[in-house]
């Protein structure tokens, strides 16, 4: 139990909406499906399943997120518009906990260039649509977007009038990452000082990264009496981003003395769902991450790992541990039998039902006679998949076979669809361009290659390779990400380019 000399502040997740407006991150329904359940396992208090108004796949998306979740709210973001109020009530509405998220811009440059409105036209448009979306649920936020270039003054007023109207949460938006801490400080203390009535409300932040302030604004507004926080997992989102939750919620547990703060986030979820997001939307992290990175708590120097030997409070102020990062020490091996492997699996925080456990034994046996010595890296890759809902496998790899030149390569790959084998041979400027000919010709597709990388996910000569590709429909211009893990990086990389043209021959 919490003592009474801290204060929770909320998680509110964007992930699913604001995230995946970042170029190149979309995601499929099943992909959304499995972030939305591993935030609500985190603890997250808000989770904002999309933007309904914005497409027919989009509304289905978000309706099936809120019939999925249980203890989390569910927001739907709608523009102060009754059509997408309306929308966005279609997709929440059979959630346990429903929110309406509506914005309006409020900073004298939109009101005058996006907007075209006066002061007193988005006051009245403020106080409507906040009553009319009390008309439907109970829980309204409403936020004021690019809240940090609003005068206090008609900021004040615009909070006063939502507030009156019946919102129940009160966002102030850091829209294109302007602010500085102080200021985002400054607007807080005013905002609770000249609206009467704001502690019935919750007070948001939704900080953007183009100065590379976002968690420090985040940060600095909680500590100034801001009760939720706006983020997303690994701080993706539009143009540099937003801010991390992962830092955000490190940074208030790590620094309870400082800020007096906490949340009931499960901080042992955080490496976990990180790696969830990273590999959906085919965004490596980059090493140097705060808390997720792969060197946040590696220890180079001399004098560092002596320090730590002696100890580790010398230069960690976090234990692995508590973000549920792996110790990567060796496990089993290719003469473990399937009771090893469960009790194993057990150990890790793996709990598998026997049909699972009995999927995915072949697998890693096929793995252990690759490697020999298998890890709790290659454990964790290999179960990466286990919880997810399947995107339906359209095409899967049954064989390849690969011969290259110095210049050229020529790939014979056969693939399985609907029981049938079919087979094909291009030529490539290497094995890999030449794999991926005789994919789109096998298919019968010509999805444009946006971005395609190879890293290893374990250790050692025999390490597992993990291949992340990107494509885009030439018609539609949707794209999604596929990924495949072998310790052959051709097969990981053909696997990958099979999972994403799945992905985009289906339908939402």
């Amino acid at each position: 139990m919490e003592d009474n000399n801290v204060r929770k502040v909320k998680i509110f997740d964007t992930t699913l909406r604001d995230g995946e407006q970042s170029p190149g991150c979309s995601m499929h329904l099943n992909e959304k499906l499995d972030v939305a359940e591993a935030l609500e396992a985190m603890g997250v208090d808000v989770i904002e399943a999309g933007f309904p108004a914005a497409s027919e796949g989009e509304l289905k998306a978000v309706k099936e997120i809120a019939a999925v979740l249980k203890r989390s709210t569910v927001a739907a973001l709608c523009r102060c518009r009754k059509e997408d109020i309306d929308k966005g009530y279609e997709a929440v509405k059979d959630a346990a906990h429903p929110r309406l998220h509506i914005f309006l811009a409020t900073s004298p440059i939109h009101l005058e260039y996006k907007l075209r409105i006066n002061e007193d036209t988005a006051i009245d448009m403020i106080r409507t649509h906040t009553e009319y979306a009390r008309t439907l649920v109970d829980d309204v936020e409403f936020s004021f977007e690019d809240a940090t270039r609003t005068p206090h003054e008609f900021l004040a007023r615009a909070a006063r009038t939502a507030l009156e109207a019946g919102a129940t949460t009160l966002n102030f938006p850091d829209t294109v990452g302007y602010a500085t801490p102080a200021e985002m400080k400054e607007m807080i203390d005013y905002i609770r000082a000249n609206v009467k009535g704001i502690d019935k409300a919750d007070i948001s932040v939704h900080c953007h990264n183009d100065l590379g302030m976002a968690v420090a604004n985040s940060l600095s507004a909680a500590e100034a009496g801001a009760t939720q926080i706006e983020c997303t997992v690994n701080g993706i989102g539009e143009r540099a981003g937003n801010a991390a939750m992962e830092e955000i919620v490190m940074a208030i547990r790590t620094r309870r003395d400082r800020f007096g703060l906490y949340t009931d986030i499960v901080t042992e979820r955080i490496f976990r769902t990180s790696q969830l997001v990273s590999g959906i939307v085919g965004i490596k992290l980059p090493p140097n991450k705060a808390v997720v990175g792969k060197n946040a708590f590696a220890h180079e120097s001399g004098i560092h790992q002596h320090g730590v030997l002696a100890n580790k409070a010398t230069y960690e102020i976090m234990s692995p541990k508590d973000i549920g990062v792996p110790e990567n020490t060796l496990l089993l091996g290719k003469h473990s039998g399937k009771h090893a492997f469960q009790e194993l699996l057990e150990e890790m925080g793996y709990t598998l039902t026997k049909e699972q456990v009995d999927a995915y034994f072949p697998r890693y046996k096929d793995l252990a006679d690759r490697k020999k010595e298998v890890t709790r890296s290659d454990i964790d890759a290999l179960m990466a998949g286990a919880f997810r809902r399947r995107v339906k496998r359209i095409y899967s790899l049954k064989d390849y076979e690969v011969t290259a030149y110095k210049n050229s390569a020529s790939a014979l790959i056969s693939l399985e669809a609907e029981g049938r084998i079919h087979s094909d041979r291009m030529t490539g400027d290497g094995p890999v361009d030449a794999g991926f000919k005789a994919i789109n010709s096998l298919t019968g597709q010509n999805f444009k290659l946006m971005d395609y990388q190879v890293h290893s996910v374990s250790e050692g000569k025999d390490a597992l390779g993990e291949a992340t590709v990107k494509l885009a429909s030439p018609e539609d211009g949707r794209t999604m990400t596929g990924k495949g893990i072998s310790t052959d990086v051709l097969e990981a990389s053909l696997i990958a380019y099979i999972n994403a043209t799945n992905k985009l021959l289906q339908e939402e």
